[in-house]
């Protein structure tokens, strides 16, 4: 019997380029998104860094959709854009960023990746659970990211703690959902984002505003002009991470599985660490090397499950 995608899409098979193309750009796009994060903090305060981001994003891909035919997203799939957009973006990426100001880009990095673990204890509220091969990627990769972290001497803030925490919380709910659905006091689990990048653009959208009402709120107040590498710095952001990262993100959400699409937050912390070797001019040691190692062997089991990473569903007593 074929093999079919999560959502009838077709045969597995056919999706795999897809949903390999999707998992690099999650895994070294994003590897690399912290560190213009950092740049572009030095003109653009965190919530309207990442509000322009993806209000500029939302539009650019929303001409596209709207070129392309795409239909124009109904109230209950606006509903679900604002909850998911809340949650994902408002919360995840607003607080991300709003960690950066007082943490180091590398344990702010190293912290996110207890994502897998949380999303993977949310969907076991559905009667999904991970197989062996999969939690043990789950496990051997939070392992590796917590030796990375050690190794590096960090220091942190209280509140930049909350705020990380803020934001892994509030992305591992919105993760499930997206997969799962919304709960019927919020629209019910029909509910969902529009179609293609409608759906993404709309996310996008809905996240975007409600960061820069916070902004406003907070009276954050941007420095212009710009520095030219916070410039830079925050056209990257929109092009590579949020219109090919973001997008490539929820394309994962739809074909593969949440811990699947999870398995960034293991491989961007080897990229942190390349990053700061060849433009910071770090030096990394052979302890860290080890860890960045423990963590691409949980990748390689992630990998390696059944199915890439497919659930069993455990039947309700």
């Amino acid at each position: 019997m074929t093999a079919t995608s999560p959502h009838g899409a077709g045969p597995a098979g056919a999706a795999a380029p897809l949903i390999a193309a999707c998992l690099g750009a999650t895994w070294f796009i994003w590897g690399t998104s912290y560190l213009a994060i950092k740049w572009a903090l030095v003109s653009l305060p965190p919530f309207f860094q990442m509000g322009t981001r993806f209000v500029a994003a939302a539009l650019v891909l929303g001409a596209w959709a709207a070129w392309r035919g795409a239909r124009w997203p109904d109230r209950a799939q606006w509903r679900a854009a604002f909850v998911l957009g809340t949650l994902m973006i408002g919360g995840g990426y607003g607080f991300t960023a709003l960690a950066q100001t007082s943490v180091a880009s590398g344990l702010v990095v190293a912290f996110i990746a207890v994502v897998p673990a949380l999303v993977a204890l949310g969907e076991w509220a559905y009667g999904l659970r991970p197989r062996r091969r999969e939690a043990a990627g789950v496990v051997l990769g939070l392992v590796g990211v917590v030796l990375l972290a050690r190794g590096q001497g960090f220091g942190a803030s209280w509140p930049g703690l909350a705020a990380i925490t803020v934001a892994c919380l509030t992305w591992s709910l919105g993760t499930v959902w997206a997969r799962q659905g919304l709960p019927q006091r919020l629209g019910g689990r029909g509910a969902g984002l529009a179609p293609g990048a409608a759906g993404y653009a709309s996310q996008m959208l809905a996240g975007g505003v409600l960061l820069l009402a916070l902004s406003w709120a907070l009276g954050e107040r941007p420095a212009w002009p710009p520095d030219a590498r916070s410039a830079v710095s925050w056209l990257y952001l929109v092009v590579a991470s949020t219109l090919l990262g973001f997008t490539a993100y929820m394309v994962l959400l739809e074909r593969s599985t949440a811990t699947l699409a999870s398995s960034y937050t293991y491989v961007n912390p080897v990229i942190a660490l390349a990053l700061g070797v060849s433009l910071d001019g770090e030096v990394v040691g052979a302890g860290e090397w080890a860890a960045a190692a423990v963590v691409l062997a949980g990748v390689v089991l992630l990998l390696a499950g059944p199915g890439s990473g497919a659930r069993e569903r455990r039947s309700r007593q």
